[in-house]
């Protein structure tokens, strides 16, 4: 049970990076749909239970150190080519994003210039990325109950305090900017970028486990929480949408609300996802290429985390829109191979 909580822990901590903690990516996906949009969060904790059992069962199967054997066994040696060439890209580029967003909350919460900030994610990720996988998991987990526990806060204060009918809300919440133009695709379309740009560490997370069936509950924890979260920060917002209607950090904007304390505790949340999501994506990435205890390994972290500085001078805005527009496309061909390899004959004994 511990190691399960410990890989769901891991798996929020992975998919929670700026966008989601910051509550804008919710905003999007599910609260600008307005009540609806708690359906859409019901069905993304289920999506992302089973698609998070599954990887995480394939990854302890073939016992792998890298996503690209579990990859290759469930798309086959040409479209496994494909998914591969595409999830390590993405795992690169997600990171980034983590340093170039790192930067500007640090610029925009202490006043810290926005290349101080992001050589300061830089270092704590190489600093973490020269431990052993295991410790990566549980220092990946650690920050998962914090997070939950900042926005459970922050979510009785507005319900105590919010000002709107339902009927109010609901129309104010309709009229910010969606995803897509229907609930469900919104839904479908979050969990598939998130499930593309988090694959690859679940699987490496599953491969550190021989038992099946804990590594498949870690999974489903994780997507247990990662609903619960998007729950709670779906129905904070919307019950304060007249605070949080166009603004770039919502959940931020409501923490200030209560006390400038509590919006120090939602920045500390905030950098502490872009850390989690930096080193799962670097770590996923660099094992890809060059075995953990290969003596090139250390080496290598260095390079590559070296080379993710260098590209977040591109913009955080700027990668956003690049990296994960792309990230949603490859998301629904991997959750068809994932559901495919399931219902094969031998996948159907992981689950038994």
């Amino acid at each position: 049970m511990k190691k399960s909580l410990q890989i769901g822990g891991a798996f929020v901590g992975l998919i929670v990076g700026a966008g989601f903690a910051s509550g804008q990516e919710i905003m999007q996906f599910f609260t600008s749909f307005g009540l609806i949009g708690i359906v859409g969060a019901l069905f993304a904790t289920f999506a992302f239970s089973f698609l998070g059992m599954t990887l995480a069962q394939l990854g302890s199967k073939l016992q792998t150190t890298s996503h690209k054997g579990v990859i290759y066994y469930m798309g086959g040696r040409y479209l496994g080519l494909v998914l591969d060439f595409l999830i390590t890209f993405f795992l690169f580029g997600v990171a980034v994003v983590m340093f170039a967003g790192s930067g500007a909350t640090f610029h925009q919460m202490f006043g810290i210039p926005t290349v101080v900030g992001s050589i300061i994610m830089v270092c704590l990720t190489i600093g973490t990325l020269l431990l052993n996988v295991k410790n990566i998991i549980n220092v990946i987990a650690i920050l998962t109950p914090y997070l939950m526990a900042v926005i459970f806060i922050i979510l009785i204060y507005s319900l105590f305090t919010m000002d709107l009918s339902l009927s109010e809300a609901n129309s104010i919440a309709k009229a910010q900017q969606s995803a897509s133009t229907n609930w469900l695709v919104s839904a479908l379309l979050y969990v598939s970028y998130n499930i593309a740009a988090g694959a690859a560490m679940l699987i490496v997370m599953g491969g550190t486990v021989k038992d099946r069936k804990v590594a498949g509950m870690g999974g489903i924890f994780g997507g247990i929480m990662l609903g619960a979260l998007i729950i709670l920060i779906n129905v904070t917002m919307f019950v304060k949408i007249d605070v949080v209607a166009g603004v770039d950090m919502p959940t931020l904007a409501l923490a200030k609300q209560i006390h400038p304390f509590v919006g120090v505790l939602m920045a500390i949340a905030l950098l502490g996802m872009m850390y989690n999501t930096a080193v799962g994506m670097f770590y996923a990435f660099t094992v890809r290429f060059i075995e953990p205890n290969h003596q090139m390994f250390k080496p290598a972290v260095v390079i590559v985390g070296t080379a993710g500085f260098l590209a977040s001078f591109i913009g955080f805005t700027n990668l956003v829109g690049k990296v994960y527009a792309t990230m949603g496309y490859l998301g629904f061909v991997l959750i068809l191979v994932i559901v495919v390899a399931w219902l094969r004959k031998d996948s159907k004994k992981l689950v038994s």
